[in-house]
């Protein structure tokens, strides 16, 4: 009895008493190779997933999408970010030393995402950090905009301004 729960378990993974030990390694390469095809499958899958997912939550046309940049940052260390929109608080971020080193080499971060309806609208920025002669900095910047029935997208950038040595803080609508 017991040889025969041994036989059949073998011949569950294709293997009989009598296959050579090079047909167990072609037989173990065959499983790999269908392992990885179906791990490049799922991946893919969960890519189409993660996209349709964002056009469902966020569909274009009540879409607000808020990014933040910064352009050479001597006059302005960068510590945190609060947003609000309409007076509500939609979004807060502290950022690491390498997450500010990032931005001031050019990238870019999306902030928030999310949903809103059409009409006149007002969002908030405040920005902390260092500012010049380290000294600690606190800063907002105001956008009234209207909301239209297509996406919206805002930048929050941080300039320096050296004509007078201070941070400036830009909050523009990008079409």
């Amino acid at each position: 009895m017991k040889y025969l729960i041994i036989f059949l378990g073998l011949l569950a993974f294709g293997l009989t008493p009598a296959t050579s030990h090079a047909e167990e390694k072609a037989n173990f390469a065959n499983l790999d190779g269908d392992v990885q095809a179906l791990k490049k499958e799922l991946m893919s899958l969960n890519r189409d997933l993660f996209i349709l997912e964002e056009e469902l939550l966020f569909p274009a046309n009540t879409q607000l999408s808020v990014h933040v940049s910064m352009d050479v940052g001597v006059y302005f260390e960068l510590d945190s970010v609060e947003l609000k929109l309409n007076g509500k608080k939609v979004s807060s971020y502290l950022y690491t030393e390498r997450e500010a080193e990032a931005l001031l080499r050019g990238g870019v971060q999306r902030l928030y995402v999310g949903n809103l309806k059409a009409g006149d609208h007002e969002l908030v920025a405040v920005f902390t950090g260092m500012g010049p002669n380290d000294r600690e900095y606190r800063r907002g910047a105001t956008l009234e905009f209207e909301k239209t029935l297509s996406a919206k997208f805002v930048e929050l950038k941080i300039e320096d301004q050296t004509r007078n040595m201070q941070p400036e803080f830009v909050v523009r609508e990008w079409d």
